[in-house]
């Protein structure tokens, strides 16, 4: 008997996804529970399994497609089973091209397109053929070793190829018209109109919601962070002996201390519920996760009865299986409060949209080198960072807030206790 093979709603906020791409084709043998799809949401990209078993008689929707929840994707059958497939059809989503086969091309990752040489000539006139740069062996380790892109060098070889004297003329010359050697001249980028992923969309909406329903206000207090960093090293530097060393980060002592702060100061850990506010009885602490489609928040739950190194490896596992597009919803959606660190990107203090139905979002700064004045009424070279909290007035006043900064900044000021 034909069975549907639905969208199913792949977090609580999704309503359609994007198809990425199938892992079955039609003839195939499909078992119950295997994993037949990638489906993009407006969280992550997750795999799709089958609920039941037989074979893959139709598919109507092909990658790019964006398909409603619980609409008809395909159908399953027995092998030799006839099927009136427009029953089925007219519940079926307005389809991309359907492809028979899965031929997925690699893409590079972010660290690999970071390393490729920047182009240097300004010059439009690029010689190619059927897409690839035409060009020596030696033209191209040459230019490779100058950090020069052939792509953007003019040939003058046989048939356009770029040879050794393009490549040198173009580093002599500046790098092309206009250029100087380390950046090109013209376009900095291809002008086009770029759909938004699902992803996308959601954070737009989401964070206009935030913006425009939810009245902000912000704190900010900047720590002495010169303990926290001592013990961290101290720390790191016995931990290479075991068998297998942890290497903790400041941001792991953050999420400890927001944890533990959150203990004395419990009501920032709630949310606004139009006649209640809900208050948490565990911390769910979200943390924010650059991907290549927008942002995403993993979860670790239950913060407040786990240690600095647990915490630490769940953000690592975490962080690695977010950026990899396989996270649960069970593990980005069910966060009570967020921590958004962009100290590592250089920045210095900045303010974070909170996040519903939380109620706080922490934004934590980079560690800054200045004089400041000690005990002693001394001027010596401090290391400080900035921590904003912004907050929904709504459910947390100014007094509650910073009270929770002020057990914020001794927890991490005094990091032995976030050891006990």
């Amino acid at each position: 008997m034909a069975k549907e093979i639905l969208m199913p709603a792949l977090s609580p906020s999704m309503t359609e996804g994007t198809l990425v791409k199938w892992f079955k084709k039609e003839g195939d043998e499909v078992k119950s529970g295997e994993m037949i799809a990638e489906v993009e949401t407006d969280k992550a990209v997750l795999e799709m399994e089958s609920f039941d078993s037989g074979v893959m008689k139709k598919i109507f929707c092909g990658p790019g497609t964006k398909v409603a929840v619980n609409t008809v994707m395909a159908v399953l059958g027995a092998k030799d089973e006839v099927i009136d497939y427009s029953v089925f059809a007219a519940k079926a989503p307005v389809a991309a091209p359907v492809v028979t086969s899965v031929a997925v091309a690699p893409v590079a990752s972010a660290p690999a397109i970071a390393k490729a040489p920047l182009p240097v000539s300004g010059s439009s006139s690029v010689s190619k053929a059927n897409g690839r740069v035409k060009a020596s062996p030696l033209a191209k380790k040459i230019a490779t070793e100058m950090g020069l892109s052939v792509a953007y060098i003019n040939g003058t070889g046989p048939g356009g190829r770029v040879v050794k004297r393009d490549v040198l003329a173009s580093k002599n010359s500046g790098g092309g018209a206009g250029g100087w050697g380390i950046y090109p001249s013209g376009p900095i980028a291809k002008d086009e109109r770029i759909s938004l992923s699902n992803m996308r969309q959601t954070i737009a909406r989401r964070l206009q919601e935030s913006k425009s329903q939810i009245p902000h206000f912000y704190l900010e207090v900047e720590v002495d962070v010169e303990a926290m960093l001592e013990t961290r090293a101290n720390l790191n530097k016995a931990f290479e002996k075991l068998p297998n060393p942890v290497k903790l980060s400041p941001n792991d002592f953050i999420l400890k201390a927001v944890a533990e702060a959150l203990r004395k100061v419990p009501a920032v850990n709630s949310s606004f519920e139009g006649d209640t506010i809900r208050q948490f009885g565990n911390v769910a602490l979200a943390f924010a996760v650059a991907i290549p489609n927008g942002l995403i928040t993993p979860v670790i739950q239950e913060a407040q009865n786990k240690n600095l190194k647990q915490i630490a490896d769940e953000v690592k596992s975490l962080a690695a299986r977010a950026r990899e597009g396989k996270l649960k919803p069970e593990e980005y959606t069910t966060g009570t409060i967020t921590v958004s660190n962009l100290g590592m990107y250089g920045i210095d203090r900045f303010q974070a949209i909170v996040n519903p139905p939380q109620a706080a979002i922490l934004a934590v700064g980079a560690t800054v080198k200045k004089p400041v004045v000690n005990k002693l009424n001394q001027i010596v070279i401090g290391q400080r960072m900035s921590l904003t909290l912004s907050c929904d007035h709504r459910a947390i006043d100014g007094a509650v807030a910073s009270e929770f900064l002020s057990e914020l900044k001794r927890l991490i000021e005094t990091p032995a206790l976030l050891l006990i």
